[in-house]
């Protein structure tokens, strides 16, 4: 195993053009490292952490953000809020005849022009999402109460912070290897890790030594669960037909199609935060006005999420229900039954067109409930087991992990393609 590790380094370094992409890769993610620690002016770094490790969703938050929010960047929003317009855009497909066609019928023109009207916008969500954070972060003591001209000051800086780090995770995916708003993400994921440790160290007890043994195997049992989740798929049999072509003929094929388990990655964990950061932020800032209904409705809402139990259910369901509603709208059943009836393809017993479709819709159905009830688990995961144990320095991020693992497998199958294309 380590010789063959070692070997692919060396055919890394063979190909000047994969090396340059990799170098390029690591170039991108040291600049978004170095403006991930230029925090904005005023920030109370102690009030910050304390806030942070007592308030799991936004230790989540802070995951998705590529870890600028732990230190109040100039890039502290991340690449949240070109998530979220990717988010908000893939849901006006479903609403928007015009939009789902450019998105799926109009090829890498359409594509183009959908992005950049995520691009676009990003930058009135991150000015938004600024605002919000600002404002929630001034009542909690971490910072300080700032003039008109401060206040704006900083939302343009952040803002401008969002949109750059958006355009590096474009140019990573363009001139390097991988997605780049995932290795962003990856990254800062990475970077919070000696931390983690010191903090484990530094807390350490001799009569937690069960708790740390167990809290070991419970990380590899999770690592090992996503890896096999990751990479499982139920093959759907195709079998080609003979075809006749002048005075030539091919033989018919059998081959199948892959179908992923976990069709949707994280995306749906992406959602359910980025749904439940809404009311949170907006109910924050509404329990300031000066009105009686409003501050009762804002304190109601707010001790809803900040109820463990309540928040966990809520936020398993939103990850289970995107996860159906991301599978729909990246797979088609209908146009790949399409496409195989023009290619003289077929399922073995199914007839072509509306019962194939239908046939692969009801597998996509049962597989995507097992990947929707592996993703709902992973991501409550935290809060079951801090509610278990107490310990919130110690819970494992199952969606961290998952981020982690997913980008690592990506990387390497990418990778892979490009040395065997060397090879070609």
């Amino acid at each position: 195993m380590i010789k063959e590790f070692f070997a692919k380094i060396k055919l890394i370094y063979k190909d000047k053009n994969l090396f340059r992409k990799i170098l390029f890769v690591l170039a991108a993610l040291l600049v978004f490292r170095f403006m991930a620690n230029i925090p904005i002016p005023g920030v109370d770094h102690a009030a910050l952490s304390n806030f942070l490790n007592n308030n799991q969703f936004f230790g989540l938050i802070n995951i998705f953000s590529g870890g600028g929010l732990s230190s109040l960047s100039i890039v502290m929003l991340g690449v949240g809020p070109y998530i979220t317009a990717s988010i908000i855009m893939q849901l006006m497909t479903m609403m928007s005849e015009k939009l789902k066609a450019l998105y799926h019928e109009e090829g890498g023109a359409g594509r183009k022009k959908f992005m950049q009207y995520s691009r676009l916008l990003t930058v009135p969500l991150a000015t938004i999402q600024g605002f919000g954070f600002l404002l929630l972060l001034q009542q909690q003591g971490v910072l300080p109460g700032f003039s008109s001209f401060e206040l704006i000051t900083n939302i343009i800086i952040i803002t401008a912070g969002s949109v750059l780090l958006m355009w590096i995770g474009e140019l990573i995916s363009e001139f390097g290897i991988g997605n780049g708003v995932s290795l962003i993400i990856f990254a800062g994921i990475v970077a919070s890790l000696p931390g983690s440790i010191q903090q484990a160290i530094f807390t350490y007890d001799p009569s937690m030594i069960p708790t740390y043994i167990a809290f070991a195997v419970m990380g590899i049992i999770i690592l090992l669960g996503v890896v096999t989740i990751t990479e499982a798929e139920r093959p759907v049999p195709v079998t080609y037909a003979k075809q006749q072509r002048g005075n030539s003929s091919t033989k018919g094929v059998s081959t199948y199609i892959p179908l992923r388990l976990n069709m949707s990655g994280v995306m749906p964990i992406i959602f359910g935060l980025s749904i439940l950061l809404l009311p949170q932020m907006l109910f924050q800032f509404l329990g300031t006005i000066d009105n009686a209904t409003i501050q009762s409705v804002s304190v109601s809402v707010n001790a809803f999420l900040a109820n463990q139990l309540y928040y966990g259910i809520t936020y398993f369901l939103l990850v289970f229900l995107f996860t159906y509603f991301y599978t729909a709208v990246t797979f088609d059943p209908d146009s790949m039954a399409k496409n195989l009836q023009k290619s003289g393809a077929f399922v073995p017993g199914v007839r072509p067109g509306e019962p194939t479709a239908k046939h692969i819709g009801n597998i996509l159905s049962r597989i995507t409930l097992v990947g929707a009830l592996f993703l709902g688990i992973i991501a409550v995961l935290p809060v079951i087991v801090t509610s278990l144990s107490g310990l919130s320095s110690l819970t494992i991020g199952g969606t961290a992990l998952l981020i982690a693992v997913s980008v690592v497998i990506d990387l390497i199958k990418k990778v892979d393609s490009q040395i065997s294309m060397r090879e070609y």
